[in-house]
């Protein structure tokens, strides 16, 4: 019968709306002159039919005026509970006016107890009927447990109670104080009972609605959701939600680099924007992971003019149309230039940066994929090596103020061609620092970037969708971890901070073990991982073995006494670095064997220069291993530009 109901076109409803509301005013009427008068069989005399009528006829008029007819039933809200009441107090002061007006035997206590059954009448067959349209629906709804029961927690509860995917059954507080209390009718837990709370409410899912100003140990409540093995998701903190970049309704899969138990670097703003605002600046690799998000932050300064150099089309096309975006939405006022070219060319690079007169490069362009790099060596030498050397000379001669090139903590005791390639890129800039004093060069080094394209938490995930196996390279391999957004602030930092043939690093906190991130991972997307112990488990996690030119660990520092800086998380390294004479012969050498194709000549020269390079394999070049390197025609070398 409701279900017929149900799909009945709008007006129909409302009719039914109309006439169930006469039937149940007119009974409340009834009810209370009949409890007055102690009779049931009580009927009113002409006055006082007269003046049922006109109260009623009110009281509609009222329903009608207050919006609660145009309310939906299924989504009925306190706000329909509040017009109700509204309409019934005035309904309540009709009877009382229809009695003066008609001389109607009406007395003082009626008006009262009409009320009161006009309101359990009226909200309670409302209530009612919202709560069996919605069973067969909240049935099918996950229950989701809310962790966090401020602004963001109860914004999101309401929002769900109006969705269709979950149904919000308790909140857990990170105050004890709110422990056994109730928010909207929902029971609050500390974090102490969270699997307390989990399995008296059968909850499905945990959702995190964290304040963006709360103080919370992130490293104990992984630890605590961890050992729920339920699906962990979060939604959009309140600063995404008050800039319109989200919705509170907006879930997505839990954040890892979020819960690493570091605090997120905070840049110096006022240094960094003194250094960009107004400014006309160049990014390299602008397509990248790295490169696309210095550009919105560099954006968000405001530079006169914001350069993006790409090599990839369509990279170069997806991040000028985000950042054009961007720029519009917020009336930046920024000269988006986008150009097409690669860092190994270097009059190229020269003529971007003279037509644009820019003023500050950084250099975010190279090849950081340890296993390619390994199966293509000279690809590897060109990009990294020679392109950084173009570009860096590149602008000097256009007069550019700052050059701040993006390094790695590969390249510290590298064990592989990419690490190599990456500190003597180092070793050039410096040597090109000491060598004039036009231009400021520095350089900033970091670990693992989550969420780069050669991340391993969306490569973990989509192992995870899939069913597993979860592959890790080796049980103890360790990484250090940082994110995009953190990178680019300390590449913008060191920028602004570089004086001159530095290598900024940064305080990035304890390594993470990457066999335990994979576990966590499978635990927090509410799966068991398969062991000989536990063969019922969900996911496995299967050891593939090192990769070419990987190991077990990374290092942010060669030597073992960095200086300082102004920043308190950003320290500055004590590196050894060659003349411009040495270090030019080693280029000149690498630029001869990568013309020859030559990749044992190469290894052996990255090896031999002050890099710190100690293969663990032989070269895994694909071509070289297959023999099929061209021979040159000539002796004669031609610099490549």
């Amino acid at each position: 019968m409701i279900n017929k109901v149900l799909r009945l076109k709008r007006p129909q409803k409302r009719a039914i709306s109309v006439v169930t509301d006469i039937v149940l005013l007119s009974v409340a009427i009834w009810a209370a002159f009949a409890l007055r008068f102690e009779s049931s069989s009580w009927m009113p005399d002409q006055k006082q039919l007269l003046v049922s009528v006109g109260t009623v006829t009110v009281t509609l008029a009222a329903f009608i005026k207050l919006g609660l007819y145009r309310a939906v039933i299924r989504y009925l809200s306190e706000h329909a509970f509040l017009a109700i009441m509204v309409g019934v107090t005035f309904s309540s002061i009709s009877l009382i006016v229809f009695g003066f007006v008609f001389q109607a035997l009406v007395p003082r206590s009626v008006p009262v107890i009409y009320g009161a059954f006009a309101f359990l009448l009226v909200a309670g067959t409302r209530f009612v009927v919202r709560n069996v349209v919605r069973r067969p629906g909240e049935k099918s709804k996950d229950n989701a447990l809310i962790v966090g029961s401020g602004p963001t927690g109860m914004q999101l509860a309401s929002a769900l109670a109006q969705g269709v995917e979950f149904r919000p059954v308790g909140f857990v507080s990170l105050d004890n104080g709110n422990h056994r209390s109730l928010i909207g009718n929902l029971p609050v837990y500390s974090m102490g009972h969270i699997d307390k709370a989990v399995r008296e409410l059968g909850v499905d899912r945990v959702l995190l609605a964290l304040e963006d100003s709360g103080s919370v140990n992130r490293k104990e409540l992984i630890r605590k959701l961890e050992a729920l093995s339920i699906p962990v998701q979060t939604v959009p903190s309140m600063s995404e939600l008050v800039a319109g970049q989200a919705r509170i309704n907006d879930i997505r899969d839990l954040e890892i680099e979020d819960l690493l138990g570091r605090d997120p670097v905070r840049p110096d703003t006022n240094l960094v924007a003194s250094s960009l605002l107004g400014k006309s600046v160049m990014v390299t690799g602008a397509g990248g992971s790295i490169g696309s998000e210095l550009c919105r932050q560099i954006l968000r300064h405001k530079p006169k003019i914001l350069v993006l150099f790409e090599q990839s089309e369509f990279s170069l096309y997806s991040i000028e149309r985000e950042l054009q975006s961007i720029n519009l939405v917020e009336g930046l006022g920024v000269a988006l230039q986008p150009v097409l070219g690669s860092v190994t060319h270097r009059r190229r690079c020269e003529a971007v940066m003279k037509t644009f007169d820019v003023q500050t490069v950084y250099h975010a362009a190279a090849y950081k994929h340890v296993p390619l790099v390994e199966h293509n060596v000279i690809e590897g030498v060109q990009n990294n090596v020679f392109g950084t050397w173009h570009t860096a000379e590149a602008a000097i001669a256009a007069g550019v103020d700052r050059f701040v090139l993006i390094s790695t903590d590969k390249a510290v005791r590298p064990t592989n061609v990419m690490g190599a390639t990456k500190r003597l890129s180092e070793l050039v800039l410096q040597g090109l620092a000491h060598r004039q004093a036009g231009t400021v060069f520095s350089m900033v080094r970091f670990g693992n970037v989550l969420g780069s394209s050669g991340s391993v938490v969306p490569l973990f995930r989509d192992q995870i969708r899939d069913g597993g196996p979860v592959t890790v390279t080796h049980p103890d391999i360790i990484r250090y971890f940082m994110t995009i957004p953190e990178a680019s602030q300390l590449v913008l930092q060191a920028g602004s901070m570089g004086q001159g043939g530095e290598v900024f690093v940064l305080d990035m906190g304890e390594p993470v073990k990457i066999a335990d991130l994979a576990r966590k991972m499978i635990h927090l997307m509410g799966l068991t991982e398969k062991t000989e112990e536990e063969p019922e488990g969900d996911i496995e996690v299967v050891f593939s073995g090192l990769r070419p030119g990987e190991k077990l660990y990374e290092e942010l520092l060669i030597g073992d006494d960095p200086q300082g800086t102004s920043h308190p998380r950003i320290m500055k390294a004590r590196e050894v670095s060659m003349p411009w004479d040495e270090l030019e012969r080693v280029l000149d050498q690498l630029m001869r064997a990568s013309q020859e194709f030559d990749c044992g000549r190469i290894v052996s020269l990255l090896r031999d220069a002050p890099t710190g390079f100690a293969p663990n394999g032989d070269v895994a070049d694909l071509i070289w291993c297959q023999g099929q390197t061209p021979k040159p025609k000539s002796a004669s070398v031609v610099k490549l530009s």
